[in-house]
Parts: C-alpha cells; sequence; structure tokens
C-alpha cells in the first residue's frame, strides 16, 4: 500500500472519529470508500437477540439501481446466509440477466461484523451490472466491516453508559430518600410521642391554653406524617398507573382560584396576584388538578418564603396554559432537568423539608391528561412552572 492511500485512510479515519453519532460516522466511511471501492447500495443487518429476525441498522442507495425493488436493493437474503453460517458470501447475477438489463445484474458482498468477538450481523454491499468482486475489493470491505463493528461496539457502550449512569443516579437518589424519608417519618412522630407522653403525665397539671397548645402541636404533626405516608402511596400508585381519573369538563381558571383561595386561608399573609384571562374547558379529574395546583404553592411557600406568588391562565394554540411565578432565589440551570423525577431534591436544599415527591405527582398527573409542564428559572429572580393541557372544544 503506498504512502498517498495509507494517508487517505488516515483522513477518512480521523473524519469517521469526529462525527457525534453513528449514522454520520458510516455516510463518511462508505462515501468516502467509494473512491478505492465502488459500490451502489450499503447496508448493514444486525441480529434481534430476542426474535432471531433480522433488523437493519443503516442502507442507503449511492449508484445505480437507487428505485430498486428493496430485494434486490439491499440483499436480506444474502445478510442471512452470512450469520447462519458464519462466512463472507459473494452472490452473482441471477440466470438469463443481460447486459441491458443491469438491475438484474446483481453482484451482492456480504462481510460478517463481528462485536465483541460475537457475530452479530452482516455488511451488504450491491453492485448492478458489475464488475465482479476483486480480491482487493474483499479486502477493502473486511477493512470497512472492521471499522462498522468498531462503530456499533462505541455506539452500544455508550448506551450501556448511559443506562448505567441513570440506574445509578435513580439508586442514589433513593438511597437519599430511604434517608431523607427516615428523618421525614421520625420528625413528627418525635413532636407527636413527646407532646402526647407530657400530656399524659400524672405528676404535672397543664394549663387549659398550654394542653391546646400541645394538641395543636399534635394535630399539625399527624397532618404532616398522613401526608407524607399519602405523598410515598400517591407516588407508587402513579408510577404503576393504577390511580383511576374521573374525567370531566373543568374550568381550569375557575380550579386555580378555588385553590389559592384554600391556601390563603392557611396562609394569610400570602400574596398571590391572579391574571386569569377567561379560557376554554379542559376534560380533566378537578382532585387530581387541584392536587398539582396545592403541589406548586407548598413548594412556593417552601422554597421562595415571603416571595409573592402570580399565576396566569391563557389559551394557546388550542390548548390551556397556566403558569405559577414566583419571585424566589431560582434554580441552578444544570438541576432543572431532574427535577421531575421521582425521589429529587434540589442539592444544597436540605434545611427545607420534602420527600422530593411532589413534582413527580404534578407531572404524572399533568401527563395523564395528555398535558405537558415544565420549569424556567432565573437566579435571584425566581421561578416559573408551566401547565398545558388540551382544551376541549367540543364543551
Amino acid at each position: 500500500m503506498d504512502k498517498g492511500t495509507l494517508s487517505e485512510l488516515h483522513r477518512i479515519f480521523q473524519e469517521v472519529q469526529s462525527k457525534p453519532d453513528i449514522k454520520s460516522a458510516l455516510d463518511v466511511l462508505f462515501l468516502s470508500m467509494r473512491g478505492f471501492f465502488v459500490f451502489d447500495n450499503v447496508a448493514i443487518y444486525l441480529s434481534d437477540r430476542k426474535t432471531r429476525g433480522l433488523d437493519i441498522l443503516y442502507a442507503r442507495a449511492m449508484g445505480r439501481g437507487k428505485t430498486a425493488e428493496a430485494d434486490a436493493a439491499w440483499g436480506e437474503v444474502a445478510a442471512n446466509d452470512v450469520i447462519m453460517n458464519e462466512h463472507m458470501v459473494i452472490h452473482g447475477p441471477k440466470k438469463g440477466s443481460t447486459d441491458d438489463d443491469r438491475i438484474s445484474q446483481t453482484f451482492l458482498l456480504g462481510v460478517p461484523l463481528y462485536i465483541g468477538s460475537k457475530l452479530r450481523g452482516a455488511l451488504l454491499f450491491v453492485r448492478f451490472g458489475g464488475p465482479e468482486y476483486s480480491d482487493a475489493h474483499i479486502h477493502t470491505a473486511s477493512l470497512q466491516a472492521v471499522w462498522t463493528s468498531a462503530l456499533i461496539e462505541h455506539k452500544e457502550l455508550q448506551e450501556a453508559r448511559s443506562e448505567l449512569d441513570s440506574v445509578q443516579r435513580q439508586m442514589r437518589l433513593q438511597d437519599d430518600f430511604v434517608s431523607t424519608i427516615s428523618h421525614e417519618l421520625r420528625t413528627p412522630l418525635g413532636f407527636i410521642k413527646g407532646y402526647s407522653t407530657s400530656l399524659l403525665r400524672q405528676d404535672t397539671k397543664w394549663d387549659e391554653a398550654t394542653q391546646r397548645e400541645f394538641l395543636t402541636i399534635i394535630d399539625e404533626e399527624t397532618d404532616r406524617l398522613a401526608k407524607l405516608i399519602e405523598d410515598m402511596l400517591e407516588s407508587a400508585r402513579l408510577q404503576s398507573k393504577t390511580i383511576q381519573f374521573k374525567f370531566s369538563p373543568i374550568r381550569l381558571d375557575a380550579l386555580v382560584r378555588d385553590v389559592a383561595s384554600r391556601v390563603k386561608t392557611h396562609h394569610p399573609r400570602l400574596v398571590v396576584d391572579l391574571q386569569l384571562e377567561p379560557v376554554p374547558p379542559v376534560l380533566g379529574d378537578g382532585v387530581r388538578l387541584s392536587q398539582v395546583f396545592e403541589n406548586l404553592f407548598s413548594n412556593a411557600i417552601k422554597y421562595a418564603p415571603g416571595s409573592s406568588i402570580t399565576i396566569g391562565a391563557k389559551a394557546v394554540n388550542g390548548r390551556v396554559r397556566v403558569s405559577f411565578t414566583d419571585g424566589g432565589e431560582g434554580i441552578p440551570e444544570e438541576f432543572i432537568p431532574f427535577l421531575f423525577e421521582r425521589f429529587y431534591r434540589v442539592p444544597g436544599e436540605r434545611t427545607v423539608t420534602g420527600t422530593g415527591l411532589g413534582l413527580y405527582i404534578c407531572k404524572q398527573i399533568v401527563m395523564a391528561h395528555h398535558g405537558n409542564i415544565w420549569v424556567e428559572s432565573v437566579l435571584d429572580r425566581g421561578t416559573t412552572f408551566f401547565i398545558e393541557l388540551p382544551a376541549n372544544p367540543a364543551l
């Protein structure tokens, strides 16, 4: 092999390696290699480990026969031959073809693809009208098969690494959740046990005001414990899709007003600015959607204490959009993609109680309504949650 050929192969290899995805890398590989080895069509088949059938990973027509029938153009039969018999195959034209019928003069070259030392597929080259494959052509095709196998293996390793990272992150979240939930359970139980034990003491007499204070604390901590347990059960039911939704026509602007009124009875100092335009009704479960807005209020009160809350509603392209804005510290951009994951809590917020289930529950409920929920945030300026649900024009 001369120096010029080596330099060209090195250039091709570097360009292939620089591509961000396997399709563009294969495009570069096969287009560039046509200068050494002319073919009309190329296809990559991989065997499906479950069905043991063939899946086509890549196919491209580059020369004559672009409008040919799929069976003639892509060589699935030859690919099966390669994989079943574990060897390279060369198929020539069918008997009776003529020089004037180039599509029927199909020359197929199938090369095995070994990925991780196992035969996993076949690389098929197709020529219409010849010439026959020479030894040099076969060596060039084999080189392309090696590169193709390396690209596929790299892709599968990236996918496996990404899946592993996701599993590890979920395991960390669950570990954090166990630690958090243990603390969250112990705290109200500690209050309930402590104050009830104090009230039951025989050696101490509590005046009526003190008794009422103790009982109020017990009542509030019981509610907190019940809410915590309900969130855990709710998230499990949503994850397993066992919750039954009761859909009916709902005006989201009216629903938001009702939820805001209830929240203000418990937080009279909370400033809520309602900017609700008349919006068409949606088909939804009023109880579950109220739960979504209550969770957003709870989040704003915890993470943006003292801030006012602005809630807007308007119709947008056949959908109803509700925006929920606070003026808190905001959320760093790198944490936003994970906010709706189960058990996720923004790092550094350990002083704020919570299990990381609230926003997960919100997302699952909104998705069950064929809607969408997302968040935008600017540090030191605040956070806005958006909810979009399809309007029902028939109502």
